[in-house]
């Protein structure tokens, strides 16, 4: 496909299979332009029919991605474009997952980073996941910076691991590796990093090759949850606390110690910890 039509995206066919490559440097975050690819993209996929699979990886090996793009703290504005088309009842975030969850191909992300926040309600929206050993890892880190998960994360993943599991990851705010995730349910499959790729590979020539009509029986049959009122709580939860001065505080903190660099974002955890009370 075009590069110029996703100028952040990587995105090439091969039969019934998509493969999209995220390549938004320096650490691949969510901002307006990834965000607006992505919905592009989905929605013109979406009636595709000669298309069964849609496998999604990273251009950096060491950010699927990193987070919803914490500038935008500066230009609270930069979303109104995005948000003018919403689906009712969601926000700009929640409409990304809602909008992958319900895609009709199979969604397959294939996790050989870090995925935290904005990144790590991508992967939970996701239909399967597969993790590289040593070198994956997820997070839902927002109550480092004083918030909530607000693009769907509280809900996908107390669906995908359990409320009390939920609980720890949402307010332990830690980066959990590939066999954790694998053991809580987050994702599919922990993998070895040098299987990773012909595992995937494997399992997306395997639903792609089905008989007609099976992909789209099975999704009928094994419905996404209906969150609505979930998303709802979720927004409102979020929206409160953005709102509050400690929230900047923290963001800009983050920023001002190199949050969204390389270098900062290697232990971004740890980075918002330590900063001053």
């Amino acid at each position: 496909m075009n590069h110029d039509a996703y100028p952040t995206l990587r995105v090439s066919r091969e039969g019934g299979i998509a493969r999209v490559t995220l390549d938004n440097p320096p650490v691949n975050v969510l901002n307006v332009a990834l965000m607006a690819d992505l919905r592009h993209l989905l929605t013109a996929l979406k009636s595709d029919d000669s298309l069964r699979v849609i496998v999604f990886d990273s251009a950096n090996p060491e950010f699927f991605i990193a987070h919803v793009d914490m500038s935008l703290v500066d230009t609270p504005d930069a979303f109104d474009k995005l948000a003018a088309d919403l689906p009712d009842g969601v926000n700009v975030f929640q409409a990304l997952g809602e909008l992958l969850r319900h895609q009709p191909q199979v969604t397959i992300v294939k996790l050989a980073g870090m995925a935290r926040g904005g990144g790590a309600e991508f992967v939970t929206a996701a239909d399967m996941t597969f993790a590289a050993i040593g070198r994956a890892g997820i997070g839902q880190i927002e109550a480092l910076m004083g918030i909530v998960p607000g693009g769907g994360g509280t809900q996908y993943l107390a669906g995908r691991v359990g409320r009390n599991r939920a609980l720890e990851a949402v307010l332990g705010a830690d980066l959990f590796d590939a066999e954790t995730a694998e053991r809580y349910g987050w994702v599919n499959r922990a993998v070895p990093a040098d299987e990773l790729d012909d595992l995937v590979d494997r399992l997306a020539r395997n639903i792609a090759a089905l008989p007609e009509g099976v992909i789209a029986a099975v999704k009928r049959a094994i419905v996404p949850e209906d969150l609505a009122e979930g998303l709802l709580r979720e927004h409102h939860a979020w929206a409160g606390q953005f709102a509050r001065p400690e929230t900047e505080r923290l963001i800009r903190g983050g920023l001002a110690h190199g949050a969204q660099t390389r270098d900062g974002e290697r232990d971004l955890e740890g980075l918002l910890r330590r900063l001053p009370g």
